[in-house]
């Protein structure tokens, strides 16, 4: 596997000892906040394919590709089923003719983007095909897909940048993801809670995807400040639990019988609506009601503490074998951006 690079040895390096990057839900203030996390010294900007709640994932990025000069940029994650192959290869390939060696791509089967609207994840069987067409494209290759061929047919006034030196990684998640993402890919891209699984720690690039807040000095875990900043990352445990485990894996967590008793009054066709709103933006009405009645206390299981506490988290993540963080800010972004750069030693 490969290595990719697209700033200086040192930008967005931790003395941690891993690069740090900043992830977006993407909003129309997005390209400004990336900005911001160029100035602070992050190494790349990651952006939520989400167009249920967000702007198109690629404008956004060309906007702030227009706005930045070193920083990274890339989607983080492209869900396969929201767009032909063609139309995320040509989007990659313009933005990189708009911010050369700065691109990177990663996918994944559509925890959010495909279960807020009523839809099951992509089978790995479909990413694999979608990805290496995608790759292909990408190339220059005449591909398959559908039953007909296809290439990308840019012209020379019209080219398509450097699209063949795009890093790909993907979000793997148990050992089916992870062999499928050693064929695939320059590495993984993981969705973070409780640490490093073992598959993909064999990988040579691992990014980790994670969120929360850097309290101030003898900041109460209910403050009204850390609610809006953490909790909508708090509020993935129980989209999480109810997705994957049910209601009676909802119930077993502090504040889950309150949520789940707002959830349920949406009629079950809807209900997907109920539980993705606001997604890492916002706590949605049943996520404020967890949090009231206790949900709170599981705060810690997001990357939120002190910044000492932080830093020997990132510590640890580096220890398992992670070589990229990147972190999610939520409420005030410029506020967390900064102690979360401040709380790793983030160099400029």
């Amino acid at each position: 596997m490969t290595t990719s690079s697209s700033s200086s040895a040192t930008h967005g390096r931790s003395p941690a000892g891993l690069d740090v990057s900043a992830s977006f839900a993407t909003t129309l203030d997005t390209p400004e906040h990336i900005r911001i996390a160029e100035e602070l010294g992050f190494k790349r900007a990651w952006l939520y394919d989400t167009p249920q709640q967000s702007p198109d994932v690629w404008m956004t990025l060309a906007l702030a590709a227009e706005r930045t000069h070193r920083i990274g940029l890339g989607p983080g994650v492209l869900v396969p089923a929201l767009r032909h192959p063609m139309v995320n290869a040509s989007g990659a390939a313009a933005l990189e003719r708009l911010a050369p060696g700065r691109v990177a791509v990663a996918f994944g089967t559509g925890y959010t983007g495909r279960r807020a609207m009523g839809q099951q994840p992509v089978s790995w069987a479909y990413m694999t095909r979608y990805v290496t067409t995608f790759r292909g494209l990408l190339r220059g290759e005449t591909v398959e897909w559908e039953g007909s061929s296809m290439r990308m047919l840019h012209t020379p006034e019209h080219p398509r940048g450097a699209p063949d030196t795009i890093p790909v990684y993907i979000a793997a998640i148990g050992p089916k993801g992870t062999a499928i993402a050693e064929s695939l890919g320059e590495g993984v891209f993981i969705v973070g809670i409780d640490g490093v699984s073992e598959g993909a720690k064999k990988f040579e690039n691992v990014i980790y995807n994670t969120a929360g807040s850097v309290l101030g000095d003898g900041e109460d875990l209910s403050s009204e400040r850390l609610r809006t900043a953490a909790g909508p990352a708090l509020a993935q445990l129980f989209h999480i639990s109810y997705e994957l485990g049910g209601e009676e894996a909802v119930t077993a967590l502090p504040g889950g019988p309150e949520w789940l008793a707002v959830v349920l009054k949406t009629p079950e066709a809807e209900r997907h609506l109920a539980v993705h709103h606001g997604h890492l933006l916002r706590l949605n009405e049943a996520d404020t009601a967890a949090w009231n009645a206790g949900g709170h206390r599981l705060v810690g299981h997001t990357l939120t503490g002190t910044a000492d506490e932080v830093l020997t988290r990132v510590k640890d993540l580096a220890a398992q074998g992670v070589t990229e963080i990147t972190y999610q800010p939520a409420g005030d972004i410029r506020r967390e951006l900064e102690a979360f750069a401040g709380a790793v030693g983030l160099r400029r």
